[in-house]
């Protein structure tokens, strides 16, 4: 979790997603990103991150919004074993929170000497929420580039954050930015979180909850930690972001944010990951989605022309049946 490290892994983790954001159909024309989207299904379907989709319907129920889909309604099957998984995966993330407290009031995670309990607890809870936000915001951000102005402009504070993330190059300097700034804390989270049970030796300490060897061996991979991170700090705020986009960018706070995002990327800790984006660009041949969907403003455009188009097609049939009726009653007159 040294410096070197969170720099390596900011510079070649991002250089994906500077293309990701104006090159999304090329990007995910791939077999990896099939390959992704199967391994993605599956890990989904095991239920182990369900948890999530507790967060979701309770956040629906909080706000008075319906959560759309494009799924049809479950049967009686399919709701029981989504809702046992959803189950299964509440008790095991309140498993690994209760761990990882107890570890950290007993001084056995890999925190950094000298902090105070407590202290790590607070510092935990506040980087995953600051995590949180700032992956909700790319989701948000992706879920709304291709919308009309309009849909925005309704909500001051989405407004502003959208016109700041979309002027010139600031998506992607953005991504950069919050990629700088997850990777930092998550090597942090790792840090504070996971267990660190000395099982041998003259340091020797009782396994947490009293569990077997085996199982704290496990545990201290620091699994439990990235389990709580992914879901407490990442994906309950991505599903969220994802169902209600304009409202998670509608909070005032997320408008400084994106201007901390800037600043980190103007510092020139990660400019190296620009040049390596255009090399990937250009091995690769990604275009603009623009080159074949058109911009938000033209598909809108065309969307208006072709309700009116219908309305036209329809006012003249409807012309040409009321002059066919009138032609047959002066016939038959």
């Amino acid at each position: 979790s040294g410096i070197a490290v969170t720099a390596n892994a900011v510079m070649l983790g991002q250089v994906a997603q500077i293309n990701a954001a104006n090159c999304m159909l090329d990007f995910v024309n791939t077999y990896f990103g099939l390959f992704t989207t199967y391994g993605s299904l599956f890990l989904d379907a095991t239920g182990f991150l369900h948890s999530v989709y507790f967060v979701q319907i309770v956040f629906a129920n909080l706000t008075g919004k319906a959560i759309e889909s494009n799924e049809p309604a479950r049967n009686l099957w399919q709701n029981f074993t989504f809702w046992a998984r959803i189950f299964y995966s509440c008790v095991l993330l309140g498993y690994f929170c209760a761990m990882t407290l107890v570890a950290l009031y007993y001084g056995q995670t890999t925190m950094w000497p000298g902090f105070p309990d407590s202290v790590s607890v607070i510092l935990a809870v506040l980087l995953l929420i600051f995590v949180g936000i700032l992956e909700g915001m790319q989701i948000a951000l992706f879920a709304v580039v291709n919308l009309p102005p309009d849909e925005t402009e309704k909500h001051k504070w989405a407004a502003k954050s959208c016109e700041l993330t979309f002027s010139g190059s600031n998506l992607q300097s953005f991504l950069i930015g919050r990629q700088v700034l997850v990777t930092l804390f998550m090597f942090i989270l790792a840090r504070i979180m996971t267990c660190d049970v000395h099982m041998k030796g003259p340091l020797e300490e009782p396994n947490i909850f009293g569990v077997s060897d085996g199982l704290q061996r496990f545990f201290n991979t620091g699994m439990p930690g990235a389990v709580i991170t992914s879901l407490v700090g990442s994906l309950s705020w991505r599903i969220i972001a994802s169902s209600f986009p304009v409202a998670f960018l509608n909070l005032r706070l997320n408008y400084w944010i994106i201007y901390l995002c800037l600043a980190v990327e103007a510092s020139g800790i990660s400019k190296s990951t620009w040049l390596l984006a255009l090399v990937q660009k250009k091995i690769m041949g990604y275009q603009l989605d623009e080159v074949y969907i058109g911009t938000p403003g033209d598909r809108e455009a065309a969307k208006k022309a072709s309700n009116l188009s219908l309305t036209s097609s329809a006012d003249s049939e409807d012309t040409a049946g009321l002059t066919t009726c009138e032609s047959n009653l002066s016939d038959g007159q």
